[in-house]
């Protein structure tokens, strides 16, 4: 029995820590995003730090009402705070144009044109579609100080941000696919 809960210990460290580890890929992250933006200074949105109680969010249902609209891996991404495996994700090779929304709300939440490769497994963002589609709070679990990011409208997880991202925000929303819809331009 200790052995099981001990490989199961390092299991949930090891996937909570993956998304912040990466590849070499965040050099290339930081090339295509300069690329995209072509040398133009724009100004970007950053998601928002959390000023509510979860229970203020504009979009409230109960427990059983989201496990009726969700499917069981986007109920536990989004409302238990669940995190897909890396690299076997519906969105991490996406390179379609168009925009992500919230899969149980359908807030907007991130534009293509900021996506970039940051060689975690998971879709990554350097921006967020508008000033109001995120907000940031805490997330101490796993024995980590994290920032966790969830949908400003029903307040669901969406993943985390972090501080190495690629110019022009020097922010990574690493976010899971199973908690955003894509929709094609």
């Amino acid at each position: 029995m200790r052995k099981y809960a001990l490989v199961l210990a390092l299991s949930f460290l090891t996937l909570g820590t993956a998304c912040s580890q990466k590849k070499d890929g965040l050099a290339t992250a930081k090339a295509q995003a300069a690329t995209t933006l072509g040398g133009a200074a724009k100004a970007y949105p950053m998601a928002q730090p959390m000023t509510n109680k979860a229970d203020e969010f504009a979009v409230r249902k109960t427990e059983a009402e989201w496990r009726k609209q969700l499917t069981p891996e986007q109920f536990k991404v989004l409302r238990e705070q669940g995190t897909e495996r890396p690299f076997a994700n519906k969105y991490n090779d996406n390179h379609e144009k168009g925009v992500y929304y919230c899969a149980a709300c359908d807030n907007k939440l991130f534009d293509s044109a900021t996506k970039f490769e940051s060689g975690t497994g998971w879709p990554s963002f350097f921006a967020p579609a508008t000033a109001t589609s995120l907000k940031v709070q805490k997330d101490n679990s796993f024995g980590m100080s994290r920032d966790e990011i969830v949908c400003a409208k029903c307040g669901g997880h969406i993943g985390h941000v972090f501080d190495d991202g690629p110019k022009p925000t020097g922010q990574r929303y690493c976010m899971n696919s199973a908690a955003m819809t894509f929709k094609k331009q």
